[in-house]
């Protein structure tokens, strides 16, 4: 067994069984389940116009509008209500209106002073700092408690309402937690939001979804139907998605983001995190640092890579590079994707996954991916 195969079964196989269960998530309380005129006419959806008419109380106007002294920026100036995050089409198209726009603020340019902001258009990725657990440091800066990490936009879209994990790396708490903290940092707010402008995002947050069957399942707790395929593309992939142990049984659930009981993994059912190999193969060539991190019992593990995820958070070396698993509902209003962006668009989520599956003696062909796409995009 190669080195590679065998660090990402250890990573699969080892650190998945420390991490504790989650659920899929809520089901709407009847003072805010969501506005649906139509819950069948996916074809019809607008996530913009459902967003701006399922306000509650305050909360839309907190959202789009209100930028608490800052720097310009709202929660949709990254947040955008077409797709529930941001993508480089989006930056680009701001850059061409208007680049004072208040998405391009030093915080996020490429260096930090404001001159250039090419990873920002290019990748849509926005730059987040990172406190080092006590028992975690950098080879080449042993005293920096800091790190800036480039990392996607995650969708807001359907994650509000049944996902209860917040953040790729899930370093926050509640989804109030998130919201001030972005407030404070992403907008650099000089006046703090109150408790209640806090909850009043939230509400609204939770009322943001990525189709009216998605909307209809935060009223009726019913998810919607695992979809069969119809053209002879979609019924390959569909039955690859099942059949495999790294799709169905990995992928389960209202989001597709949880493991089954039957995952080959051996993995505790509803478990949400995992690595998709991306940090480990950087794809999108980010820098490399080495941390080394203190274990429990005193011995040292070095750690290289551009983003350990989880393992910034919890200080456990066998979560590095671990990441939550996200929604794979309606794909292609959140491209890019994963925590970096690096797959632009389905074929890269699939490419990438093909090194996943290879890794475990799987095929995956060209046609596979073909198929695949078909399906994925039916969910």
């Amino acid at each position: 067994m190669n080195p590679f195969t065998k660090r990402l079964q250890a990573v699969t196989l080892g650190s998945f069984m420390m991490l504790a269960a989650v659920g899929c998530g809520n089901e709407a309380t009847p003072d805010e389940q969501p506005l649906v005129e139509d819950p069948q006419a996916e074809e019809t959806w607008d996530a913009e116009q459902h967003a701006t008419t399922a306000g509650v109380g305050n909360g839309a106007f907190l959202f789009t509008r209100e930028t608490f002294n800052g720097n310009g920026r709202t929660c949709s100036t990254c947040h955008t209500l077409t797709s529930g995050g941001l993508s480089p089409a989006q930056v680009q198209a701001a850059w061409n209106r208007n680049r004072n726009d208040p998405l391009f603020r030093a915080i996020d340019s490429d260096t930090g002073n404001g001159s250039s902001y090419t990873q920002l258009r290019t990748n849509a990725t926005v730059v987040v700092d990172i406190n080092l657990p006590a028992n975690i440091r950098l080879a080449a800066n042993p005293s920096l408690r800091t790190v800036k990490l480039r990392r996607a936009v995650p969708t807001v879209f359907d994650a509000a309402r049944f996902d209860p994990q917040i953040m790729f790396d899930t370093r926050e708490p509640s989804l109030q937690s998130q919201a001030l903290h972005a407030i404070q940092g992403h907008a650099q707010a000089r006046r703090t939001p109150s408790t209640s402008e806090l909850n009043d995002i939230v509400a609204f947050e939770r009322n943001l979804f990525s189709s009216a069957a998605m909307a209809n399942y935060a009223i009726t707790g019913r998810a919607p139907a695992v979809p069969a395929g119809k053209t002879a593309s979609e019924k390959r992939g569909a039955a690859f998605f099942a059949a495999t142990g790294l799709c169905g049984s990995c992928h389960f659930g209202a989001l597709y983001n949880v493991n089954t009981a039957n995952n080959p993994l051996g993995v505790p059912a509803g478990t949400q995190f995992g690595t998709s190999i991306v940090s480990e193969t950087n794809f999108a060539g980010a820098p490399t640092q080495e941390y080394i991190v203190t274990n429990a019992d005193g011995t040292e593990t070095r750690v290289t890579s551009p983003d350990p995820g989880m393992m910034l958070v919890t200080g456990n070396a066998q979560h590095a590079n671990l990441f939550k698993m996200t929604s794979l509902r309606k794909l292609s209003l959140s491209a890019p994707h994963f925590h970096d962006n690096s797959a632009k668009d389905m074929a890269g989520i699939l490419r990438q996954y093909r090194a996943v599956l290879t890794a475990f003696g799987i095929p995956f062909t060209e046609q596979d991916i073909t198929d695949m796409g078909n399906y994925m995009k039916l969910l």
